[in-house]
């Protein structure tokens, strides 16, 4: 018979390698941030490079599946939710889009 210590560990191994127990921690964090974010003290305003350097890290970030990640950047940086238009970040970085696979 297994002991409690024994099925804890396969329960954590289990959800570690699902991919699971990092997204429960993610999401945990991002909770607890907002519990704790002061709404009553006004965000700094965002330079325009700050703002477009953020929304790179956010496409990064969405990109890359790091949901929770991207969420508490919005959060925390004052971002605007809703994503800047990926043709305004092109012109705004004079960057150049790859047409076959929508890479800058």
């Amino acid at each position: 018979m297994a002991t409690v210590t024994e099925l804890k560990a396969v329960l954590k191994d289990t959800l570690e390698k699902r991919g699971v127990l990092g997204h429960l921690k993610a999401r945990i964090r991002a909770e607890v941030f907002n519990a704790l974010d002061d709404v009553s003290e006004p965000r700094p305003t965002l330079s325009h490079e700050n703002l477009l350097i953020n929304e790179l890290i956010r496409e990064y970030l969405e990109f890359n599946k790091y949901k929770y990640t991207a969420s508490v950047l919005i959060a925390e940086s004052g971002q605007p939710v809703v994503p800047l238009d990926r043709q305004f970040l092109i012109r705004e970085l004079n960057a150049f889009e790859e047409s076959k696979d929508n890479t800058i």
